[in-house]
């Protein structure tokens, strides 16, 4: 099917899919798995959120870096085509969003993941808040880029 579009639809289509399931997998952590974890006890809680901070930041830096890269090769390719403009706006927030990361979440995550009960500090359940925080603003931005991407197609 993918090989009927061409390459530009081709490389539409995977790039859409691409951060459409990077926008699930962060709606997820910000909106259910966040709250699953702050239902368990205090210990628990604390080692789920360092764990999930370890297996996903491992793969997030990757995930949003491929995003950004299709994106931009997206715009670059079709930008005679309709809804240029649209792609390189959500190549922009995925821009906005890596340097959100970079900035202000991985430098928590970093700390968190290493993290346990017994050498967590005091203050460790208000820098998870403050994380939150800013990853609710990224989810935002990366919900804006893939309506972007969606509507450009």
């Amino acid at each position: 099917m993918l090989g009927t579009l061409g390459p530009l639809g081709t490389l539409e289509v995977v790039t859409t899919v691409l951060v459409g399931l990077m926008v699930g997998v962060e709606f997820s952590v910000a909106f259910v798995m966040n709250r699953i974890l702050d239902a368990l006890p205090e210990d628990s809680a604390q080692l789920g959120h360092a764990h999930g901070g370890r297996m996903l930041g491992a793969l997030m830096p990757y995930w949003y870096g491929g995003s950004l890269v299709l994106s931009v090769i997206w715009a670059v390719a079709g930008w005679h085509h309709p809804g240029a403009g649209l792609v390189l706006t959500a190549a922009g927030l995925l821009v906005v969003s890596v340097v959100m990361s970079v900035l202000l979440l991985v430098p928590i995550n970093n700390r968190n993941k290493t993290w346990t009960p017994e050498d967590r500090p005091a203050d460790w359940k208000r820098q998870l808040h403050r994380w939150r925080r800013y990853h609710h603003v990224r989810v935002g931005v990366i919900i804006a880029a893939f309506t972007l991407l969606v509507a450009a197609r």
